[in-house]
């Protein structure tokens, strides 16, 4: 009994490691899985679906989309990796202070970071990842295994839409292909024999067991890149709203929970907090500060 016990202990303490060494601490794991991923796509699509629109004559221009796309998703991949998310130092601390006014609701003047001990910016947050204090902390992505800031941001939302474009693109190609050969085969105007010999009108079921026992790996890439363009243009579409709405992740994820929120020194007991964006400019102005974004200076001057 003693042993039956011991065991669990040792495999959650084990699968707790496992887990926090996997998802805080920087890692390049994700990074090459990432890669890996797109290799496996590209080798297939590549060998199979390109060699065979190729023979059936489509447009070169159209066949060579996924790899355009491809080309402009690494740089930005690349970019967003390498890039400085807007790290907040004794030395420019005193300066990114002046860019956002404090809300006084999600963001508070006079608070100190513990670990960095440097004051807080208004939209910072202290990465336990990183560990160091990011301006405009939106999040820590470990598939490109940097912090999302106000450095970077533009580059991530570029990143994800050439991404996403990119997976929409394969998928578009390879089911213009399948098609393509259904057309060729005039298998969709045939008939079937079931099991007890009656005959049937082909179906889509039928149609898609053809093709998968036909081309069983370019049926699972075009499920695979379809699935991920769904995830991704959720995802893509959150990202478009927080930006034109000019609001990070975690000050989304901070207003959703703000209930629990403490209430401010100088704000009555009985009277609850209301959050409001205060950040917002507009829906241009909103997405321009994501490409460029404000310095002390500029503040001041408006």
């Amino acid at each position: 009994q003693v042993l039956s016990l011991v065991i669990p202990t040792q495999l959650q303490r084990v699968t707790h490691q496992a887990l926090h060494r996997l998802f805080h601490t920087r890692s390049c794991l994700f990074m090459v899985l990432h890669v890996a991923l797109q290799a496996a796509v590209f080798g297939e699509y590549t060998w199979e679906v390109f060699v065979y629109c190729w023979e059936l004559q489509f447009h070169l221009l159209l066949l060579l989309l996924p790899y355009l796309l491809l080309a402009g998703n690494l740089g930005c991949f690349l970019l967003c990796s390498r890039a400085n998310p807007g790290t907040v130092t004794k030395s420019n601390a005193a300066s990114l202070v002046k860019v956002y006014a404090y809300d006084g609701v999600l963001f508070q003047r006079g608070l100190v970071c513990p670990t960095c001990t440097v004051e807080k910016p208004a939209r910072s947050k202290h990465c336990s990842v990183c560990r160091t204090c990011v301006h405009r902390f939106d999040h820590h992505c470990v598939w490109v295994n940097n912090c999302i800031g106000a450095s970077n941001a533009g580059v991530f939302l570029l990143y994800l839409l050439s991404l996403t474009a990119t997976a929409g693109a394969l998928a578009a190609v390879t089911a213009a292909f399948l098609i393509h050969v259904l057309l060729l085969s005039d298998i969709m105007h045939g008939t079937y024999l079931d099991a007890q010999g009656q005959e049937h009108p082909v179906e889509i079921p039928f149609l898609v067991q053809h093709l998968f026992l036909t081309f069983p790996r370019i049926v699972f890439m075009l499920g695979f890149v379809i699935l991920l363009t769904l995830i991704l243009g959720g995802y893509c579409s959150f990202s478009l709203y927080l930006a034109l709405t000019n609001k990070t992740t975690n000050e989304w994820c901070k207003s959703q929970r703000f209930g629990g929120s403490p209430h401010l020194p100088s704000q009555p007991q009985d009277r609850p907090l209301v959050y409001k964006n205060i950040y917002s400019k507009g829906i241009w102005r909103n997405l321009k500060e994501i490409f460029n974004p404000p310095t002390a200076l500029e503040r001041k001057k408006k």
